[in-house]
């Protein structure tokens, strides 16, 4: 008795006991207290009423719909929603005669009160005001290969600053230079080389702003006169250092608050970026911080810090809301157009090789920056920010942050939807959600909802709790030390508990508690199981680690779902999290995976399972992710045929014998010459191994024969007989004739043969017959029945003597 007795305490101080019904709904826990129980699932209330559960039995915390239907009132359920609340909407308004007063996003702030796993949702909508103020800083390479650029720039300093009064009448210009670091490898260290790198140059630095913001253009013209190239010995360039610098020095550079912040970055080379400082000896990391003399304007840091990251320069650009225009040479605008999927809303445009389209490339680029409106967000890890874009025409796409094709005063629209996933502390978090570029956001105050309001009324030592063992929390108890059950009315010093065991069995034959815990006053205490393993279920049944595995963990892992008891069932099953779906959580909950370029589920050429596109091979050739891979090549028109022939066919028809069903500008779109010849095997270049000689008919019924060649210089044609096989026309007179005298010829034949076999037949039976005959023989013996009429006695008495 006293082993056992001990063996409860000690179960009892490691596993916290709580209430197991079977009826209860597989999402909502056996949650002790209110707050536990909404912090669960979406779905779960909590029925603030001591008869419902004491009287009844059923457990307090369960889905909704559930607590209704067991008779809880609706004004006793405690079901907090998730609500939004604006607290300043100012109307969108156009910059007009007051600088800074444009208002380009609406509302600038809310109030969100979040339940976890119920969203609020808010509407944003965002305008690019008329005349907004804008400010220029215009960063050069003045590396030596730049000289001629430079040159053309001073010429065009005037120009680009007319063309920025037509864009709007509020701007400022400024300028600023940069080579690269000043240790080598980067330039020559050579005191008489680094002071004269090369003819008419100046030493080499790392940046240098040289016009701060200005809106007299003619120093910004003034200042260009003035700049000279300079000589380093490495390809790539110090142009991140130079980005940095120019956006994190804010007062220096002179960027406005209410403006907004362009950087046109040119180049005719790559970029050093993080790490690449330790070829000079450079380890510190970039800090991101401001070092620019204010007297000189130049970068002081530059053989102190390592360059920048390019996540590192991406996150101060949003921060300080400004949009980099990479300007480059031909032979690098692949480099800066990949380097623009990592900067929110940069572009990028090819420079000409003496810069004479500058001004061309700050127009355009300025107008793909304002006909795209881009949202980002800096919400915690703890909150899911979901966007659904409403753009022109109410053209509505699930998921997308961006509409495009805008024009300055266009109005779009995002449905946001905010949700917390969780209750981490504090419970009142702030983010900000704004369009990349824009000075203005949209600030989001967030409570989080993860207590219930009647547990501010707490009875403790409550009558209601076996007279004082317990504390009266939203109509349920929570017990002393020591104290558990529905009541509190069970102790771990109570000698009784062993009487009845019944209870904790699943049938009259089966375990107490399936062997993995211990009946306690008629309900069962589960053990600890071993490396993290745990006991659950009325029975002890469950467990958390026997629900199916997705590529080796429990339910795909502790991101994707948790092993959880499932009291009708009565064994583990998962509990997927949202976005996820299938037996272990395997299956992403939306097929946003499977949706092809085209906007159709697995290209419209197979279905979605489980996250991956299956593609119908009974009726395409195409695989891949979304299937859009084609593993043979598409033809001109970007279809994927099984034959390659079939690729050059219509082409074939309409060049070389003006037939097939393409128009006339289809025919003009082929992608390969076609060339008629005499003799396809010579004209052609033979027909050896490898060489495909495709065969179709015409529409006049005639074959054609054509092949692919291959020129010189390695453009690719058609060779095509130019004689096509075509069949002979018939006169169907004389088929019908044929047709009948076939039928005559075969009748007479077949009588003909008929009548030689029957007389055939007939004269070898005549044969045998006339052989037969002559083989007889006539026997002379008497016939055995006759008799003579005439009959001879013999008489005895005369002793032989006849009478």
């Amino acid at each position: 008795m006293a082993r056992h007795h001990l063996i409860v305490v000690l179960v009892l101080a490691i596993y916290q006991y709580s209430v197991l019904v079977q009826s209860q709904s597989t999402k909502c826990p056996d949650a002790k207290t209110c707050g536990d129980c909404i912090v669960t699932h979406p779905s779960c209330g909590w029925c603030d009423d001591w008869e419902y559960h004491h009287e009844t039995s059923y457990p307090q915390c369960d889905d909704v719909n559930t607590l209704l239907s067991r008779g809880c009132a609706s004004d006793k359920i405690v079901d907090p929603i998730s609500s939004v609340n604006i607290t300043q909407a100012e109307p969108l308004s156009d910059a007009g005669s007051d600088v800074g007063k444009a208002v380009q996003i609406k509302p600038q702030e809310i109030t969100v009160k979040l339940r976890p796993g119920k969203p609020g949702n808010i509407k944003v909508s965002v305008r690019q005001a008329e005349d907004y103020p804008v400010d220029l800083y215009y960063v050069m390479d003045v590396s030596n290969s730049m000289a001629d650029d430079l040159e053309k720039l001073k010429v065009l300093g005037e120009v680009l600053a007319e063309e920025m009064k037509n864009i709007t009448k509020n701007f400022r210009l400024g300028f600023g230079s940069f080579v690269d670091k000043t240790v080598m490898p980067y330039i020559n260290t050579l005191p008489e080389v680094r002071e004269k790198p090369c003819d008419g140059c100046v030493p080499p630095y790392g940046f240098i702003n040289a016009l701060p913001l200005d809106t007299d253009s003619t120093r910004f013209s003034d200042e260009i006169q003035k700049q000279k190239t300079s000589g380093n010995l490495d390809s790539p360039e110090g142009g991140m250092d130079a980005l940095m610098q120019a956006t994190v020095c804010h007062q220096q550079i002179g960027w406005r608050e209410s403006a907004r912040h362009l950087i046109i970055y040119t180049t005719d080379a790559a970029f050093h970026y993080a790490g690449d400082g330790k070829l000079g000896g450079i380890v510190r990391p970039n800090d991101g911080e401001c070092y620019l003399n204010t007297s000189t304007g130049e970068y002081y840091k530059s053989t102190e810090l390592d360059y920048p990251s390019i996540s590192q320069l991406n996150y101060q650009m949003q921060k300080h809301n400004v949009i980099p225009v990479f300007a480059v040479t031909g032979d690098n605008i692949k480099i800066y157009e990949e380097l623009t999927n990592f900067i929110e809303g940069s572009t990028a445009g090819e420079l000409a090789s003496d810069s004479s389209n500058i001004v061309d490339l700050v127009k355009e680029n300025y107008n793909k920056i304002t006909s795209k409106v881009l949202m980002v967000d800096d919400a915690p890890e703890n909150i899911t920010v979901s966007y659904t874009s409403i753009c022109l025409n109410n053209v509505t796409e699930k998921g997308s942050k961006e509409c495009s094709g805008l024009r300055v005063g266009d109005t779009v629209y995002f449905d946001i939807e905010i949700t917390a996933n969780g209750c981490p502390k504090p419970e009142q978090q702030k983010f900000t959600i704004k369009p990349v570029g824009f000075n203005e956001e949209l600030v989001v105050n967030v409570e989080l909802e993860c207590n219930c309001g009647c547990e501010d009324d707490q009875i403790p030592a409550a009558d209601e709790c076996s007279n004082g063992n317990g504390t009266l929390v939203c109509a349920g108890c929570v017990c002393n030390e020591n104290r558990y059950g529905r009541k509190c009315e069970c102790s771990s010093e109570d000698n009784d508990f062993e009487e009845n065991d019944e209870p904790c069995k699943q049938t009259n034959t089966s375990l107490v508690c399936t062997g993995r815990g211990n009946c306690v006053c008629g309900e069962c205490a589960c053990n600890p199981g071993r490396s993290g393993q745990v006991f659950s279920g009325k029975f002890c049944e469950c467990d958390n680690m026997s629900c199916d595995r997705s590529g080796g963990e429990v339910c795909g892992g502790p991101e994707r779902g948790e092993c959880v008891c499932d009291k009708d069932l009565q064994k583990s099953v998962c509990q997927c999290f949202q976005g996820w779906i299938g037996s272990a959580c395997e299956c992403p909950d939306n097929n946003d995976a499977c949706i092809a370029s085209n906007g159709l589920e697995c290209n419209g050429l197979g279905y979605c399972d489980c996250g991956e596109c299956k593609c119908n091979s009974s009726i395409t050739l195409y695989t891949g992710k979304t299937c859009e891979d084609c593993p043979i090549g598409k033809d001109y028109k970007g279809l994927c045929e099984v034959n390659k022939c079939r690729h050059s066919k219509a082409c074939v028809q309409c060049k070389a014998f003006k037939s097939g069903n393409l128009s006339k500008t289809e025919c003009d779109e082929c992608p390969y010459p076609v060339q008629t010849v005499k003799d396809l095997e010579k004209g052609g270049k033979g027909k050896g191994e490898g060489i495909e000689v495709c065969r179709f008919q015409d529409d006049d019924d005639c074959i054609f024969e054509f092949i692919q060649g291959q020129l010189e210089n390695g453009t690719y044609i058609l060779y095509v007989d130019e004689d096509k096989v075509c069949p002979v026309a018939v006169n169907p007179l004389f088929i019908v004739l044929g047709v009948v005298l076939g039928i005559l010829f075969i009748g007479l034949a077949l009588l003909l043969i008929w009548k030689l076999l029957t007389t055939i037949h007939d004269r070898r039976e005549f044969a045998k017959f006339e052989k037969e005959r002559q083989n007889a023989k006539w026997d002379a013996g008497e016939n055995p029945i006759y008799k003579q009429a005439t009959s001879t006695f013999k008489n005895p008495t005369y002793k032989g003597a006849a009478l």
